[in-house]
């Protein structure tokens, strides 16, 4: 194993991110080669800096007008020039600020500073590298994003163990949820638990006393002697809708909740600020009792994983939503997109209540995010789902030909109306009333 892996490993010795790390993880490092050098130039070559494999024209990189012509904001540095493995500094601090303001219980809390990666989906799957194993137990809710499966079951050999995610009563189902994680972790020592609020596919948000009953049962395994990886991703985050739901990120609550839980926030600008094609994501670790020294070897590790993946996420994207969020305008836009969401949300909790649903197709409970969900009986949800497509020129999604799943953030406040009437009357011709 590489020198620099085992020092990297015995500062996090004793600690659960050390016991948590995978075979990949223990032997990961981030190598002193050409960026640590360029790095180390960039403060003390103050003649000549023959490092980095750029090209520079006076002192600046060399950028076409062709291009830099449609980012008049950024200078040729910010604009074409590789940004450092983990992110641009300015980005990285200014959404560890955005993190304090949006979470106020994060203040007095250690936690790392946030690192850049290409995306939320990419931020699970370094975690995954990091800290799975072939058949290591991966608790999720059977209503779960579907790229979990793609990730932890065919990349990572690992294997999801779901629970059922609305109780009987229309809830977060405690008990299942208590009983799937208690299960993995008497199987193999430890758990990765993923947390996703606002929910995808369901748009559900747990309520304040649902979020301390999860913070309850992971602490009760983790007292048990299991070290937990509590993932919590976020990518929706910010968009609830009704009072009594978790607004802060659950990662608050794990963040100093148990020396035996590690708890990773991966969140982004992707949704938040309305920019999904820029591919951003950050990782940011908190773990009670764990040190500046630990969260920079965690950090490092980390660094390695980027580094010989994608290398670094694109530089003109980071720029650009630093200065965004630095702009006055930035958090009153952001409200006016937020209630332009509710009243959607609104809107097609008023057509729920006041239509009549055909037989076979239940509205499943929701308060936040983008999406809401059916469930279909006496017909699958695909059929059903080509039928909207082929028949009247409606696409939504089919999930385990149990759920549909309609993302009303797509769709006008206008026109909901028309679509959740003729999914209504496309369900009523399915032979089921």
């Amino acid at each position: 194993m590489n020198a620099l892996a085992e020092e990297l490993n015995r500062t996090l010795e004793g600690s659960c991110a050390g016991r948590l790390l995978s075979e990949v993880g223990t032997r990961m490092y981030y190598p002193k080669g050409i960026l640590t050098q360029s790095a180390e130039a960039g403060e003390r070559a103050k003649r000549f800096n023959a490092t980095i494999g750029m090209a520079f024209s006076k002192g600046q990189p060399m950028a076409l007008d062709a291009v830099k012509d449609h980012l008049p904001g950024l200078t040729n540095r910010e604009a074409v020039a590789y940004a450092p493995t983990a992110g641009v500094l300015a980005t990285r601090e200014a959404w560890r600020v955005e993190l304090l303001r949006k979470n106020p219980s994060l203040a007095g809390a250690g936690f790392s500073l946030p690192v850049v990666v290409p995306g939320l989906t990419a931020g699970i799957s370094y975690l995954a590298d990091m800290f799975v194993n072939d058949g290591d137990p991966i608790v999720v809710a059977d209503m779960y994003w579907p790229n979990y499966k793609l990730i932890m079951e065919v990349r990572k050999s690992a294997r999801l163990v779901p629970y059922t995610f609305f109780s009987e009563a229309g809830g977060f189902n405690i008990a299942d949820f208590s009983r799937a994680v208690a299960e993995a972790a008497r199987q193999n020592g430890k758990a990765v638990v993923i947390l996703n609020y606002p929910n995808n596919p369901t748009g559900y948000t747990p309520t304040l006393e649902e979020a301390e009953a999860i913070k309850k049962a992971l602490v009760s395994v983790a007292e048990g002697g299991a070290d937990l990886l509590v993932i919590s991703d976020d990518a929706y985050f910010g968009l609830q809708y009704e009072e009594g739901t978790l607004r802060e990120s659950i990662f608050t609550r794990f963040a100093s909740a148990h020396p035996r839980i590690l708890a990773a926030k991966v969140d982004g600008q992707t949704k938040e600020d309305y920019v999904w094609g820029f591919r951003g994501g950050f990782i940011t670790f908190a773990s009670q009792g764990m040190t500046e020294a630990g969260y920079d070897a965690l950090v490092k590790k980390l660094l390695g994983v980027i580094r010989s993946s994608v290398s670094n996420s694109a530089a003109p994207t980071q720029n650009i939503l630093a200065k965004a969020m630095a702009d006055p305008r930035y958090l009153p836009q952001k409200r006016e997109y937020s209630a332009m969401l509710e009243r959607r949300y609104r809107k097609v909790k008023e057509f729920l209540a006041t239509h009549e649903a055909p037989t076979g197709l239940k509205a499943l409970p929701f308060n936040s995010g983008y999406f809401m969900c059916f469930e279909c009986s006496g017909y699958t949800a695909e059929e059903l789902r080509l039928k909207l497509l082929n028949e009247r020129g409606i696409g939504v999604i089919a999930i385990q030909d149990t759920w549909l799943r309609v993302a009303f953030s797509s769709v006008d406040e206008e026109n909901l109306d028309q679509l959740y009437s003729e999914i209504y009357e496309t369900a009523r011709s399915m032979g089921t009333v």
